[in-house]
């Protein structure tokens, strides 16, 4: 494979843009693309981290690409006008040189000239097409009936968030169909005959999680299944789903101060415009929308420091908050209203020097000041930064913006296909059309309550515009608002997306085991593309399983289960001894979790809930996978007198307490008995009202699955 071609060479020759690592990926993959046959039905996978520089990646691909037999290159891009024309212009930029020495000419297939020279033809051709009807059919007839030479020519098609519009099935009047989409792209894999296919996507569920063949009207259609999988490299200071999602830590961190809970019933406030619960001037004191109130001030506050802490350095930089709950534009009309109100009593308080103004801001400096220190940042006083958000409020820095077409995203971006900071302090409401492909600079704060019946995995993870390349002193004021159920859903995606990335990268054939939960309550096989995966829980070694977010039930009541409790585990411990870990069988296992769920009661109008039956079917799963002397047994941990808070203090806002067993005790006993079975923990706490409980000992389970597993998606909910 030739390395040292001019249009390879005009992209690893920019300083340290591409590491070694980065070319190792480019090169493994222009050559697999040039030595294994790919297909409609085969393509390659460049798989990606979502904002990650994965076209930073397939550009150079696509340079390589023509230094090695390749001719035309055709890249499909998202169905929006503002996004190809951000694509163009950036492929367009970065060919600059090789379009103005006449070795390549890029055109957007719906602005190109009616008929190409064969000046023109003799060059490499980029052509940037919207995976949408129109384009794909001006596409197809370019190669079948404008210029059939063109369809001879060596030809690579770059599938850019190839999860999106590519592939998919919808029912039509209770048929089976192909979106329509799929059905344009299936006609031109087969007008071009040498023709080698690269799908790029951050979210290659759509893609891996298809059945193998649908019928669809009387004909088979084959779905999209990988040649290869080449995963793009992530750099270090990426910050994506596992600084958001993962709860494999126990001391503090800076992630623990990210999350901030919102109340179902405030989402469902930001819906429409209701007077009755909510009154535009009381917006600074409403009980209605205490965590939309709290984010907009955390984000002044949090903007005005970082201002600060810049300054002293001699520069100056701007931030932005995207706000995402709905996707009608009549709920953005009036989110845009509320945090319009929001800042003009702000403003209004700031002049008059209102008292509630201060509290606001020192509500959120307490908030803030301990994730700062963390990691050594200087945090100004609180005098200086009341003055700071003051001037803020005076010189009119917050600007909101609503951003919910088209249109409007093309007047935003800037030429980097960014959305425009026009001020130091940019609030952003809008929907879908702030997910793929739109970057937002430095965002601090992300309101998020988008919540559809059946969460997608792609859709949902995409709309995570918090993710890229961040500073950590952006991150020490940065937080993340949305519902607990949201936040479980969405921590459950990332869980599934660890274990198909790891899995796919020892063995993209066979990723992972689905199973689900029968009728009879047995686990059993299941098809992957029927898995909801916001409905799942993702078995790898040494995974927890635990509820949270819970009170106990009344001492009346729980006294006398936790006693029997008591009593059954001390004939079940040899020598009535809780020291050491002991093995019990599964139904044992399942009948102490049956006898402890009735006990905690889940705090579920708040979005907290534990699907106990899952749990159990899990538990079971596990304990069958153990060795043939120990099948279907289970290691029982005890510990008693334990005195957890049944709240923790983040910064000025609380949230349940999620950690009962240590790593440092519990996980060490965990790491050496749970090798080939799971383990159940049992936590007895004291149950103190003065920690939060109802006075009364009970017992906190944890699950552990153990080390010698295969990863596995349990579903526990599967779709029709």
């Amino acid at each position: 494979m030739k390395l040292d071609g001019p249009f390879y060479q005009s992209f690893v020759e920019q300083g340290d843009r591409y590491t070694a690592d980065d070319r190792q990926c480019i090169e493994r993959t222009v050559s697999r693309l040039s030595d294994i046959q790919t297909s409609e039905e085969r393509p390659g996978m460049l798989l990606g981290k979502i904002q990650s520089g994965k076209t930073k990646t397939f550009l150079a691909i696509m340079a390589l690409a023509f230094d090695n037999n390749f001719d035309v290159t055709v890249v499909l891009t998202k169905g929006t006008k503002a996004l190809a024309k951000q694509t163009y212009e950036r492929i367009l930029s970065e060919f600059k040189r090789h379009d103005q020495d006449d070795r390549l000419k890029v055109f957007d297939i719906m602005t190109m000239p009616n008929q190409l020279t064969g000046f023109e033809m003799n060059q490499k051709l980029v052509l940037v097409v919207k995976k949408q009807k129109d384009n794909l059919n001006r596409l197809i007839d370019l190669f079948s009936n404008k210029h059939p030479q063109l369809s001879k020519k060596r030809i690579l098609v770059v599938d850019d968030e190839a999860d999106y519009a590519s592939v998919g099935f919808k029912k039509d009047q209770g048929e089976m169909d192909i979106n329509t989409t799929a059905l344009q792209l299936e006609k031109l894999r087969q007008v071009a005959e040498r023709t080698s296919f690269l799908q790029v996507t951050a979210t290659p569920y759509a893609l891996y999680l298809q059945p193998d063949k649908i019928e669809i009207k009387g004909e088979t259609f084959k779905p999209i299944r990988p040649a290869f999988t080449e995963l793009v490299p992530v750099n270090e200071a990426y910050i994506g789903s596992d600084y958001y999602f993962s709860e494999d830590h126990e001391e503090i961190e800076l992630a623990d101060y990210l999350y901030c809970p919102v109340s179902y019933e405030e989402l469902l406030r930001l819906r429409k415009k209701d007077g009755r619960r909510l009154k535009l001037e009381e917006v600074l004191t409403s009980n209605s929308i205490p965590a939309l109130r709290a984010a907009v001030v955390n984000f002044i506050v949090g903007g005005c420091i970082r201002r600060i802490q810049e300054e002293e350095k001699g520069q100056a930089k701007k931030f932005s908050f995207l706000i995402h709950t709905e996707s009608g534009k009549a709920a953005h009309a009036w989110q845009e209203e509320l945090v319009d109100a929001i800042k003009t009593q702000l403003t209004e308080a700031a002049q008059k020097n209102d008292p509630v103004l201060h509290a606001l801001v020192e509500t959120s400096y307490e908030e803030l000041q301990p994730s700062i220190q963390l990691k050594g940042f200087h945090c100004p006083s609180l005098p200086v930064v009341v003055e700071s958000v003051k001037k803020a409020l005076a010189d009119d820095w917050v600007m909101i913006s609503r951003v919910n077409s088209e249109r409007q995203v093309e007047e935003l971006l800037d030429e980097t296909g960014q959305l425009r900071l026009r001020t130091p302090l940019n609030i952003f409401i809008g929907g879908q059309i702030l997910d793929r492909g739109v970057t937002i600079a430095n965002l601090i704060g992300f309101y998020y309550g988008r919540s559809p019946n059946v969460f997608q995995q792609d859709t949902v993870l995409q709309h995570s515009r918090m993710f890229g390349f961040r500073p950590v002193a952006d991150l020490t004021v940065t937080r993340f608002y949305t519902e607990p159920t949201i936040h479980k859903a969405m921590q459950r995606m990332h869980e599934s997306d660890i274990a198909l990335r790891d899995a796919i990268e020892k063995d993209a054939e066979q990723p992972v085991v689905f199973i689900q939960k029968a009728a009879n309550g047995a686990v059993v096989p299941c098809s992957p593309n029927k898995i909801a995966l916001s409905k799942t829980t993702t078995l790898k070694p040494f995974k927890r399983l635990l509820p949270i977010g819970f009170q106990t039930d009344y001492k009346s009541y729980l006294r006398p289960v936790t006693e029997n409790i008591d009593e059954i585990l001390r004939a079940f411990a040899p020598a009535d001894s809780f020291d050491e870990p002991f093995l019990i069988t599964k139904e044992q296992a399942n009948w102490l979790l049956s006898e402890i769920q009735p006990t905690l009661k889940m705090e579920t109008e708040e979005g907290y809930d534990f699907d106990w039956e899952a749990t159990k079917s899990a538990l079971n799963y596990l304990a069958n996978l153990g060795s043939d002397h120990n099948g279907g047994k289970v290691w029982c941990l005890v510990r008693t007198g334990r005195k957890l808070s049944r709240t923790v203090a983040v910064g000025s806002h609380a949230k349940y307490a999620d950690a009962p067993d240590s790593t440092k005790t519990e996980g060490e006993i965990r790491k050496h008995y749970a090798i080939h079975n799971p383990m159940l923990i049992l936590i007895r706490q004291n149950g103190d009202v003065e920690q939060g409980w109802r006075g009364c000992p009970f017992y906190w389970p944890v699950i552990s699955a153990q080390k010698n597993i295969s990863p596995a998606i349990f579903a526990e909910q599967t779709l029709n």
